[in-house]
């Protein structure tokens, strides 16, 4: 449950267990379909995980956040306080099975015995991992944080936080070209060279 006081926007709770028990059950999934023979399954795995990170990517930086940056201040506190702490657990979450199912799965199907040239789409899908899971964890996450914690302060710094989003969209463009990056590289990886 949230609070309100009158006068001031609802703040959800920093984190519910819900969230890390869903994200176990997803980290035992990707285990099970790690460990199992069944190559649909490790594949489904993948292509889920992929699904869901690359369309909430796409979708908090494509339609989220230009709406965030053009609504009132108490507006946007309430949704970044109600976002932040779903995406906090989610997010790295998805980005990581993803990542590992993709590992594996390349493993099992021979990817990564590829000859030159095609062993440059497996090159070109680590790197395009790499700046995804840098930017990731070492901006995005780390300025979610520093955007939830400011805008649940009782005077938020309106200056300090329009400065911070300014750079957090472009840093989540990049993101979001890198997603239809790795698609295009996963669409060549499902084809065939």
């Amino acid at each position: 449950m949230t609070e309100t006081i009158i006068g001031a926007p609802a703040v959800a709770s920093p984190l519910r267990p819900w969230y890390l028990v869903a994200a176990a059950a997803a980290f035992a999934a990707m285990t099970a379909a790690i460990l199992s023979d069944s190559l649909w399954f490790l594949n489904f795995v993948h292509v889920m995980a992929g699904c869901l990170w690359t369309g909430i990517d796409l979708f908090m930086g494509f339609v989220i956040g230009p709406v965030l940056r053009r609504v009132s201040l108490d507006t946007r506190r309430a949704m970044i306080a109600g976002i932040i702490p779903r995406t906090l657990i989610l997010m790295p979450s998805l980005s990581a099975i993803t990542s590992t199912a993709g590992w594996f799965l390349a493993q099992r199907v021979g990817f990564l015995d590829l000859p030159y040239p095609q062993f440059w789409w497996v090159v070109a899908a680590l790197a395009i991992v790499t700046v995804l899971t840098v930017q990731g964890l070492f901006y995005l996450l780390p300025m979610n944080l520093k955007l939830y914690f400011e805008i649940s302060e009782p005077a938020p710094n309106g200056e300090k936080l329009g400065r911070w989003m300014r750079t957090y969209v472009r840093v989540v463009a990049v993101q979001g070209t890198m997603q239809i990056a790795i698609i295009v590289v996963m669409a060549r990886f499902a084809t065939g060279f």
